[in-house]
């Protein structure tokens, strides 16, 4: 493995604004945050914080744009949401550029995440067109029996650091397309991504007070934002225990909600997959984004006959990982986004080691500058261990095996989410016993995940409920009217 953090980039990083109403602006306190570069550890840059008096004039704003947004045709919100499609892709390069500043993966990932932003922007926009109401028969000769499906009102999105611009393009698609207004607090860390998104949308002609975008504390947001009487949809993602907290907190203001929330994902490697090709897929998802992805494939249960060959595949695939700041070529690992993913690293590796565990490789920090950690696989941790409880939520991988297939069905099942899951196998038979029996919202087999605009996106069980994809995840934006009238 390989370092490349030498010849810094010298791009210009952008000073970051709040956008209320249609108007680029700092906080009405003039606040500033730095925005650090993951992979130095130096500033590159500031964003605005906002204020109560700025999220009630955020509020205000969402109110006036829903109230025109909600009359615009949805072949013409369609118009609209295309041509901001178009102008993603034109900026790509420069949005991604910004992307590896503020976040840390390379330059390849960031470009794929803006340009994959255009493709769910256009899915959403054409599946707006096809929001269906439904005459019924009536029970009554002259009545009329009709279902009708309406914007439920102005959204608070909240959405964090792992994936800048794909976190938030979901659920602002999905709320413009069913036309809803919506805030957008977007992570302090990752702000300047976000933020192009959004002026992408305003560039293309969305009214003001349509969409408007904030920073700041997520707490002091998420407690002022969702008693609002403005907001009347909210949509998280993030971690299971603030996840339960917001939507506790939404049950009590009667608000709407979608969560995407933590997860643990299973991979099973069945003893007549492919186990070359298994490791490798394994391996180069587990460490896309240094392995700060909610559906990274992190728990491998391998079959014991082929235990032994894919540990030693998988760990030479992360050995060849070439590790440095994501704007350097040839970089295919980044840092990880912050100091604190460093020492959650490093206490899951050492409890697993003290335990008993066996390390395949990795299992510390590279260098002294930024915040690189070593593709780490870990063989037989023990299952009360902090790698096999928490998620890791980095380049750390566990291995295990297992001999029946239904004692890889019972660990994938033993924790408490059920985001995504993975298998590798050839038997038909063994693949509907894993559709059947896996408890997960997503499950891949065969492949890395593909989570298409098209295909619903989401969890059960403690990873959350409700959907980011498909036409599922318009349900949570679109209040159902029954109507019925009598011609007299």
């Amino acid at each position: 493995m390989s370092t490349a953090t030498e010849n810094k980039p010298t791009a210009t990083y952008p000073n970051v604004q709040l956008f209320i109403g249609g108007q680029w602006r700092d906080g009405s306190e003039k606040k500033k945050l730095a925005v650090n570069d993951p992979a130095t550890g130096k500033p590159v840059g500031s964003v605005a914080v906002a204020t109560p008096a700025d999220l009630d004039a955020a509020c205000a704003a969402a109110l006036q744009g829903f109230d025109v947004w909600r009359k615009v045709p949805a072949a013409e919100r369609a118009k609209t949401m295309r041509e901001a499609a178009r102008l993603v892709r034109e900026r790509a390069e420069g949005i991604a550029r910004w992307m590896v500043q503020e976040q840390g993966k390379p330059l390849a990932e960031a470009k794929a995440e803006v340009l994959s932003a255009g493709d769910i922007i256009e899915w959403f926009a054409a599946e707006g067109m096809r929001v269906h109401g439904r005459i019924l028969q009536p029970r009554q000769a002259g009545v009329v029996q009709q279902v009708l499906k309406e914007p439920v009102g102005p959204v608070a999105a909240f959405t964090p650091w792992n994936f800048p611009i794909n976190q938030v393009v979901r659920k602002l698609s999905a709320a413009l397309t069913t036309g809803c207004s919506i805030i957008v607090k977007a992570p302090e860390e990752t702000p300047a991504s976000p933020s192009e998104l959004i002026r992408a949308f305003a560039d293309a002609g969305v009214p003001a007070g349509v969409v408007n975008l904030v920073y700041g504390s997520p707490a002091e947001i998420s407690q002022y934002l969702i008693p609002h009487p403005a907001i009347r949809k909210i949509t998280f993602t993030g971690s299971t225990p603030v996840g339960k907290q917001l939507a506790a907190l939404a049950g009590q203001h009667m608000k709407r909600v979608t969560m995407e929330l933590g997860g643990h994902a299973p991979v099973i490697v069945a003893a007549d997959a492919d186990i070359p090709r298994a490791a490798k897929v394994g391996a180069l998802a587990k460490l896309r984004n240094a392995g700060q992805v909610c559906i990274s494939p992190t728990r491998f249960l391998v079959h014991n006959d082929v235990r032994k060959a894919f540990v030693e595949a998988f760990v030479a695939q992360a050995k060849a990982s070439r590790l440095g700041h994501g704007l350097e070529p040839g970089t295919t690992l980044g840092p990880l986004a912050n100091p604190r993913r460093l020492s959650a690293m490093q206490k899951i590796t050492d409890d697993a080691l003290t335990r008993g565990a066996q390390l395949a490789t990795g299992g510390q920090r590279v260098g002294s500058e930024g915040n690189f950690f070593a593709p780490t696989v870990i063989v037989d941790a023990p299952l009360d261990s902090l790698l096999l409880t928490e998620e890791p939520f980095g380049p750390m991988a566990s291995v295990r095996g297992f001999d029946k297939i239904e004692e890889a069905i019972a660990e994938a099942n033993r924790l408490p989410w059920g985001l995504a899951a993975y298998a590798f196998t050839a038997s038909l038979k063994t693949a509907y016993e894993l559709t059947q029996g896996i408890q997960t919202g997503m499950l891949w087999i065969n492949q890395a995940a593909a989570p298409w605009a098209e295909m619903p996106f989401g969890g059960v069980k403690d990873s959350g409920y409700g959907s980011e994809g498909g036409p599922e995840a318009l349900e949570a934006y679109l209040n159902t009217k029954s109507v019925a009238v009598l011609n007299t």
